[in-house]
Parts: structure tokens; sequence; C-alpha cells
């Protein structure tokens, strides 16, 4: 019969028996044969003076003219200029599609220049450490640095050097989620320290199968850097199957330089799959030993055992430190070792920016909104009423805001999963928080809110994220409240330990301001990285570059704090000046 396999006598011979205990007679199922792959379509091709533009298109949003290659996973466009009607799905710089774009044609597009990033002496001295260890042909290292110290930086330069020492020149970033935050900024860092000529491609650990499918047939990666490595520590995933694809985790040859970074490897030895390819390696044994790595473990005395519903680890606290010392002599008592650790010294807070790419549709509404902000401000200043002038602020960074809720949505909901708490910082009540905090509860996200006149206890809702039972609060205050880990409560009761992080859903106008929101979680001797959400290349990414630098001088020289309003209002386009009352 076509599409099936021709059963041969011993085949069916197999497939019916009949038992002395039984009284039917079982006719096994055939399996229908594997269909046939066939024949690799053949890539699009440019003709003389055009060029092959893969675009990043949203789901189901029109794209007149481009074709979708299912073999490459993107659309494509073949000309000489990309056609007004796509522009908007030109893909930024080290992203798949851009990547999968240069590899398609015989040059790659000039990259823009990015705004220089210097190094701190905890990237340089990081990025020495992983580069030792690529040179000691190691194949993974575990970069373990606390939130804060620079895994980012470290990585950038680590990859640049490992392409230099082993001869490749393609770099995978595999991030965390959501893309619309975790993609902008490693594009932004690596055009910031440099990408040192190489071929980047930035995805995130959702999008990974893209990159598993262009495994197959195209180029394979010479170095791949997953952020947040413990997305990966579970083998049963469809997640793990692209994982295994992209860094080598199967093979035993021809394999790219992984550098694993996290501050959280796993919750136990068992959820490590991603560190096996360098414990056989550390032991001199062939990868495939270690691919059940749970009973490796065990066969290695660990204090592992197989149960009713799967492996565990002991409960006792003097075997676990024990498997735990051992576990991380592994690795760190080579010479030169595979993982660093840094913990996060008590200083000056941590506020980075945060960049979220927005849609093609929330950028056109984005700069509906902006020209409907210049064109009141006109006006304002034109009857010189300072009055409608504020009002039109006001009702612009509303709307802003309200076009990334989702995007800040999405990036609390994986700082959660990634087993941390969150304190998300907003200016408005209606255009922020409802939309945030209602989002966060439909996806089963408790939430603390410390915002509108008598709508919360205040109390109540602290001690609920205090004590980890609302792992998120949201909150419009700026002062006289305390969000850190490890808080003595009323009663004698200590705040939960789970290591805080926090957010700006809009960039502050004032220093002093940021500064005393960031007090509430980076305080009494607890460190909390912050982070400021702005549109990508918008206003809003001048005014919270404005404020991080007034940030950085602000605890010094707070009486000069208010000069930043006079540089926010010029980089606005506004020739008049609020009173520092309307933003204290």
């Amino acid at each position: 019969m076509p599409g099936r396999r021709r059963r041969t006598a011993r085949s069916t011979s197999r497939s019916r028996s009949t038992s002395t205990t039984r009284t039917t007679t079982t006719t096994r199922r055939e399996a229908p044969a594997r269909r046939s792959a066939g024949p690799t379509p053949e890539r699009p091709v440019a003709g003389p003076g055009e060029r092959v533009w893969v675009l990043a298109v949203p789901f189901r949003a029109p794209a007149p003219g481009a074709q979708w290659r299912a073999d490459l996973q993107a659309h494509v466009w073949v000309g000489r200029e990309l056609p007004p009607e796509l522009a908007a799905y030109d893909p930024p710089p080290y992203t798949f599609e851009r990547f999968l774009e240069d590899e398609l044609n015989d040059t790659a597009r000039p990259v823009p220049p990015g705004r220089p990033l210097v190094p701190r002496e905890e990237q340089a001295t990081g990025a020495a450490a992983v580069v030792a260890s690529a040179a000691a042909g190691h194949r993974v290292f575990l970069l373990g640095d606390d939130p804060g110290v620079g895994k980012t930086g470290t990585a950038v330069l680590a990859a640049q050097e490992v392409c230099e020492l082993r001869g490749g020149d393609r770099v995978l970033v595999v991030a965390d989620r959501p893309a619309a935050i975790t993609i902008p900024h490693w594009t932004r860092s690596i055009a910031g320290f440099g990408d040192g000529g190489l071929r980047w491609c930035v995805t995130t650990w959702d999008r990974l199968a893209k990159v598993a499918a262009l495994q197959r047939t195209g180029p394979r990666f010479d170095v791949v850097i997953a952020d947040e490595a413990h997305m990966v520590r579970h083998t049963t995933t469809q997640r793990w199957k692209h994982w295994k694809a992209v860094s080598g985790a199967g093979r035993a040859k021809d394999v790219p330089f992984v550098l694993a970074a996290t501050a959280t490897p796993a919750h136990t030895p068992l959820e490590l799959p991603y560190l096996a390819p360098q414990f056989a390696q550390r032991h001199g044994e062939p990868l495939r030993a270690w691919a059940d790595l749970p009973a490796k473990l065990a066969e290695h005395g660990f204090h592992v055992e197989r149960g009713r519903y799967g492996w565990t680890w002991t409960e006792d606290a003097d075997a676990r430190r024990a498997d735990l010392t051992r576990l991380q002599g592994w690795l760190a008592e080579g010479e030169p070792p595979a993982t660093l650790h840094r913990p996060a010294p008590w200083g000056p807070v941590s506020v980075t920016g945060t960049p979220v790419a927005l849609t093609p549709a929330e950028q056109a509404a984005y700069e509906s909104e902006w020209q409907e902000f210049r064109a009141e401000m006109q006006l304002a200043r034109r009857a010189r009423q300072t009055a409608r002038g504020r009002a039109a602020l006001l009702r612009f960074r509303q709307k802003a805001g309200l076009i990334r809720a989702q995007a800040t949505v999405d990036w609390v909901r994986a700082q959660v999963e990634a087993e941390r708490q969150v304190a998300v910082s907003v200016e408005f009540v209606e255009t922020a928080a409802d939309p945030i905090r209602e989002a966060l509860l439909d996806s089963g996200v408790a939430v603390a809110g410390i915002y509108g006149r008598d709508r919360f206890d205040v109390e109540a809702e602290r001690l609920r994220f205090q004590t980890g039972e609302a792992p998120v609060c949201v909150f419009t205050v700026t002062a006289s409240i305390s969000l850190h880990a490890g808080e003595l409560l009323p009663g004698g009761r200590t705040a939960s330990a789970t290591p805080r992080v926090g957010l700006f859903h809009q960039p502050r106008f004032s220093g002093i301001q940021a500064r005393q929101v960031t007090g509430r979680t980076h305080r009494d001797g607890q460190v909390s990285p912050w982070r400021v959400a702005f549109a990508e290349d918008t206003v809003e990414e001048q005014v919270a570059r404005v404020m991080v630098e007034r940030l950085a001088v602000s605890g010094s020289t707070a009486g000069a704090d208010t000069s930043a309003l006079r540089e926010i209002a010029e980089l606005l386009d506004a020739d008049w000046l609020p009173p520092v009352a309307l933003t204290e």
C-alpha cells in the first residue's frame, strides 16, 4: 500500500499473539511511514544591484509584496530598496532577521554606530576569565555574577575575544523574554561595547525554534551566550530540544563555546543539564555518558535517587551542602576555572535603561500622540498658557506609558518566573497602575497595590509584598515605605529573602524622586538593581538618559538636581519651564 511500510512475515507474526490466559487476539497497528522532508528549497537570490531583505513582520500583519519562506521562518523581499509599505518591518541590527539577511547576501549592511559604553573593571576582568577558560578548551563557562555586576558587558567583551581566539565570526545570544525589552537591551550593549566585526544574532528563548531550524542547513555559531541559562534546566521541553541543536549539547565535535550567564543556575543539581558537556570534559568521559545527568550524579555519589515521580534530591541540609560544594568544585577548581561568581557589593544603586521596541502599530500610535502633543504645545506657547502646556505634557506621558503597558507586564512575569520579587514604579493610575495590575492578576500573578487615594490599605498591601504573598508591588509613592528583602517586620517577622528588582514604567523627571524610589528596595545592605523602561528611538529615551545621569549625582548634589527640568524641557522642544512643584 502506498505510504506504508511493507509488512514482513516476521513482523506480522509478532503483531498477532494469542495468550493462553486470554480469549482475544490483539493486532498491533502499523505506524505510518515517516514522510521524506524532500529537497531543501533554494535560497532567494538577488539580481544585479538588488538585495534580499529579511523582514520582521508581526503575526498576521499585512506585508504586501513580501514572501513568507517556511524554510527561513521569515518574510523576504528582493529588490534594490525596501518599499515604504515594508519599511516598518526592517529589522534592527543584530536581530535574527538581520543576521539571516546578512547570510543571504554577499555583503552585510552597515551598522550605525551605537552610544559608546565604557567597560567597568568587573566586566574586563570577567571577560578575561571567560577567555582563559575558552583558551583551555573548555566547552561551557558558567558566569554567575549577581545582578548589577555587569554580565551583559562581560559576555559581549568575552565573545569578541573568544571568536578571535578560535577563528570564528558568528555569535548567538539567547535572551530572556519579553523580546521587546531584552532584545533591544542586548543589541544596544553590542553596539555600545563594539561588535568586533562579528555577525551577531540576538533572539529569545521563546523564539529559539527559528534559529534551531536554520542550524540544520545553515552555518553554525562559534560562540553561544545563554542569558538566564536556567531557562533550559528541564530536558523534557521543546526548548531543550532547540537548545541542543544550537549549543551542540548533544554533539562531541564541531561545537560552539557556550557562555551560560545566570545568577540562579538551578534549584537542585538535577537541573543542570546545560552544564553536562563541561562535567563530561572535566571527568574525561564521553558526552553520551552524561546524557542522563541524574543517573550520572547518582553514580558519582550525589544524594539523589529515583522516586515514583522522577529523580529527587535529598532534604538533608548537610548532604545538600556537600553536593553543592562538590559540584562547584567541578567548575571552579580547574586551572583555569570554568565558572565565575562575584556578589554585588553594597554601593550605589544600579539603574540602567531598558528600551522597549514598539510594534509598527504601537510606533504609529506613539507618533500620532507625539505630533498631537507638539501641536498642543505650539498653541500653548503662542497664547502663553502654561497650564495648557502642562496638561498636554501630562496627557502625552500618560498615553505613551499606556502603549508600553503590555511590555512591562511581560517583563514582570519573566522576573517572577525567575524567582524574583518586582517593584514597579508608576506615575499614573488609570493609564499605568490599573492596566498593569489587572493584566498581571489576569495571568495569575498576585499583585500588591500601593496607589490611588483610599483604594488600598497601604500597610496591608506592603506586608503582602514583603512576606512574599504577592511577588509584585505596583506603587506610585516615592518615599516612606520599605520594600527591601530581609526587613524586620512588625511582630518580629522577617521579610522574604527573595531578591528584589525594580522597574520605572515611566522615566522620572526628577533625579531626586528617582533616588527615593530606588531606595524602597535598595536599602539596609540589600542590593536591588533598577531599570528604566522607555520607548526606543523616542523622546522618552532622552528623558530616561537625563534621569539616569542626574540620578548619579543627586546623592551628593541634591540641590542641583532641578536643573534636569530645564534640560528635559529643551529635549521636549518646549520654551517654557514647568515649576518644580509639578514634578515633586
